[in-house]
């Protein structure tokens, strides 16, 4: 099962956009004539959907949108989850009001996330979930990968954060207990060809033991897993991941800024893994400020349909006209707007591709002069 769209509606950055005409709006304000597009929504593709834009656009909070929605599509959960949903979110949060955009706290606030068929939506303005009784029990299975990395703070964590309420969010404690489980008995063989590509890379395989994650060598050296270095933890992580079965026909994976802490030269490696898992009937999202890990996925992909991307970005100077706001009272007040396309070049505003032209720009200039 796939997740089609996300529509967001003035949730912590996302707030309450307008555009100067009809394009991919769908309310119409007939009395004054404009045009005008009060929510925020991407439509995704059921393979790997690349989610780039500079800081602060979103990009984490959609992910975890999805992931909060698909954890609570299963039937049997922890009564932490039920208890407090913030905790996707942020450890620090009282209630799920405080999730509201800070400028529109008086207004309707809501996500919702769709399959196509059954639609999960979280009303932050009566703090009621809608369409719950539908929802619940599609099963969709979902691992999150959050940037920071957590199997290095795994001994005694989950007992302590049970006990203490450790200021970790909950896709931080989720991923100590995903990797913690125990190992499937068999795997396809496709994906034993996956690990083997892993431990190559690790030089080893993973494994834990009371409570602590280890790297064991080929030579047969056991390292701890906090003495690697950080970008071979994250294929570590990944390696234990598809051992213990969570990525499986159906699963939905997210994952946020895979390239953090990782050699470029490993770029190609996860891209490839990615495309396996998608062939595999895995959907995927991803987040990244990396152009070259986005433009991998283009030039590797074997079809056009196994990759799209969104981009996310603010209405600015450097936005084409027609893609701005109206003129609002606050000047500072700069909507977040989504597009997306099959290619880098067709995605209009994309800070990552502008920043990567302005390097070669100076590169050029500069050997001009040189």
């Amino acid at each position: 099962m796939a997740i089609k769209s996300i529509k967001v509606l003035n949730v912590m950055a996302f707030q309450r956009q307008w555009r100067k005409n009809n394009e991919d709006c769908n309310i119409y304000d007939i009395e004054s004539g404009d045009s005008f597009c009060q929510i925020f929504e991407l439509n995704f593709c059921d393979g790997i959907n690349v989610l780039l834009g500079e800081n602060g656009v979103g990009k984490t909070t959609l992910l975890k949108m999805i992931y909060a929605a698909t954890q609570w599509s299963v039937s049997q959960m922890d009564e932490r989850k039920k208890k407090k949903f913030v905790d996707f979110f942020s450890s620090n949060l009282l209630n799920q009001s405080l999730l509201k955009n800070y400028g529109r706290k008086d207004e309707h606030s809501y996500f919702e996330v769709s399959d196509g068929e059954h639609v999960f939506k979280d009303d932050l303005s009566h703090d009621v979930l809608i369409n719950f009784e539908q929802w619940s029990g599609l099963n969709i299975q979902s691992v999150f990968i959050p940037t920071t990395e957590m199997l290095s703070h795994s001994k005694g964590f989950l007992a302590l954060n049970q006990k203490y309420n450790l200021p970790f969010d909950g896709t931080q404690v989720d991923i100590i207990v995903n990797a913690s489980l125990p190992e499937a008995r068999e795997l396809p063989v496709f994906m034993e060809k996956i690990l083997e590509r892993i431990s190559k890379a690790i030089d080893g395989t993973v494994v834990v033991e009371d409570d602590t994650f280890y790297v064991i060598k080929t030579d047969g050296r056991k390292v701890d897993f906090s003495l690697e270095a950080e970008g071979l933890r994250k294929l570590g992580l990944l390696w234990k991941l598809i051992r213990n079965g969570l990525l499986e026909k159906g699963t939905i994976l997210l994952w946020d800024e895979p390239e953090a802490n990782l050699n470029p030269e490993l770029f190609p490696l996860v891209v490839d893994i990615l495309l396996e898992l998608e062939k595999a009937g895995i959907q995927i999202f991803i987040a990244t400020h990396s152009y070259n890990l986005a433009k991998y996925f283009e030039i590797r992909r074997e079809n056009e349909e196994q990759v799209l991307y969104h981009n996310l970005y603010r209405a600015s100077a450097d936005v084409a006209p027609e893609y701005k706001p109206f003129e609002t009272e606050n000047k500072d007040e700069l909507e977040i707007y989504g597009r997306s396309a099959s290619y880098l070049s067709m995605l209009r505003g994309n800070k990552i591709v502008a920043a990567d032209d302005s390097l070669l720009e100076e590169a050029i200039e500069k050997n001009m002069f040189d």
